[in-house]
């Protein structure tokens, strides 16, 4: 019987909370990364990663809007240049399909990969079997590119 009258009260009291008092979802739409270079930072993401250019809403040549799957997007913008700290522990993640093809792409564009303790051209191996390496972006920015695909 308790649950039965704890069952009508909340069907008859939810409809009258606000919605913007109700939990909102939220997602991510995308990462948003400085560059010093629009154009060197723009054609290292869709050339390696083969990501496509999308529509740009500022129009004012120091953005770029690339499409990286999953509905979500890379905006790189290009900005006076301040010296940054760079640490392999802040990465963006890309997970691909075919390792060894990313890796052959990688060397046709002259892009070193390490493993995570820092081993060039070594291939690390999570504990779960995931094979991983990790690239720098013309900036420095570290990525890891992984088989989890």
């Amino acid at each position: 019987m308790k649950k039965q009258v704890l069952i009508a009260l909340i069907i008859f009291i939810l409809p009258l909370i606000p919605t913007n008092l109700m939990a909102q979802q939220s997602k991510i739409t995308h990462i948003a990364v400085y560059v010093k270079e629009l154009k060197r930072s723009s054609d290292f993401y869709k050339n390696i990663f083969e990501f496509p250019e999308i529509d740009e809403p500022f129009k004012d040549g120091l953005h770029a809007w690339l499409n990286i799957g999953n509905n979500l997007s890379l905006h790189l913008i290009e900005a006076p240049w301040q010296p940054i700290t760079v640490n392999k522990i802040n990465h963006i993640c890309f997970s691909v399909s075919n390792m060894d093809l990313i890796i052959a792409n990688l060397k046709e564009n002259g892009v070193e990969y390490e493993d995570w303790p820092g081993n060039k051209n070594k291939i690390n191996i999570r504990p779960d079997g995931i094979k991983q390496i990790y690239v720098q972006d013309p900036d420095g920015y570290w990525i890891e590119i992984n088989d989890e695909y």
